[in-house]
Formats: structure tokens, C-alpha cells, sequence
């Protein structure tokens, strides 16, 4: 009898730890997985959480150009952008390279088409990755092709 009561109680204790541990894993977050936002972003949109807003305007290989606003406390666009998932591409020497905006890769290896990044409608002279968000300023994406 005392074996089955010695019993009951470990198994009430293996249960109730493995109830807490569940719990807490039930509210562990990803960090970052959150802060994704669905792609494409749309027209007007208003994305991201901060002090600092921006406008980003991306222009595809159709010529078409989507505006949104981006809310961020980042320290670069770039970060801003790729930590919402606006932005792939991949890292070398010289900074990011950016191969997809909002949803669309533009492939140099394929047919020359990149990404061109403007800062207040000028083509910028750092990349996405060294441009802090400045409140009030536009910074664009448009598909390029080599010349």
C-alpha cells in the first residue's frame, strides 16, 4: 500500500512538471517570426513597430510601384526591413546584397536585373545595410537591368 501511494505521488509530480514545462513553452515566443508581415506588402500600408517612420517605395520588373510606411527603432533600413522580411538577400564584403523586395527576386545571374536602392528619390551612395532611417525620408527599391 505504501509502495502504490509512494507511486501516485511521483507520478503526480512527473505530471505536474511536465504540465509547467508545456505551459512555458506554449509562451515562449520566436523571436522574429513574429515581427515577419505578410507578403506582398500593400499600397499604404503601415508596418513595424518604433519612433521613426519612414516610407519605402518598391517599384518591380512590371514598373509597378507599391508605398508604405514603415514604424522602426532599428539603426539601419536594412536591419529594419529585414528583420520584418521585406528584404532577403545575402551578406559579402561590401554589405547586403539585395535579391528580393516585398515578395519579388530580381536575378542578376539570369537576366541582369537588380535591385537599386534610393534614398529621397536619389540613387544612394551606401547600401540598404549603412543607411540610417531618417523620420520623413523615402528610401526606394526599383528593378534595374545592367546595361
Amino acid at each position: 500500500m505504501k509502495m502504490k501511494k509512494t507511486m501516485t505521488k511521483l507520478l503526480a509530480l512527473a505530471l505536474a512538471v511536465l504540465m509547467t514545462l508545456s505551459l512555458a513553452a506554449c509562451g515562449k515566443k520566436d523571436s522574429g517570426a513574429a515581427d515577419k508581415v505578410e507578403l506582398p506588402v500593400a499600397d499604404g500600408a503601415v508596418i513595424g513597430q518604433g519612433a521613426t517612420a519612414i516610407t519605402v517605395q518598391v517599384t518591380g520588373a512590371d514598373g509597378k510601384t507599391v508605398t508604405f510606411t514603415v514604424n522602426t527603432d532599428e539603426e539601419t533600413v536594412g536591419a529594419a526591413l529585414l528583420g520584418l522580411g521585406v528584404i532577403a538577400g545575402d551578406n559579402s564584403e561590401y554589405g547586403l546584397y539585395v535579391k528580393t523586395v516585398n515578395g519579388e527576386t530580381a536575378d542578376y545571374d539570369k537576366d541582369g536585373a537588380y535591385w537599386a536602392f534610393y534614398i529621397n528619390g536619389e540613387y544612394a551612395s551606401v547600401g540598404v545595410d549603412y543607411a540610417a532611417p531618417e523620420a520623413g525620408a523615402t528610401y526606394g527599391f526599383q528593378v534595374e537591368k545592367a546595361a
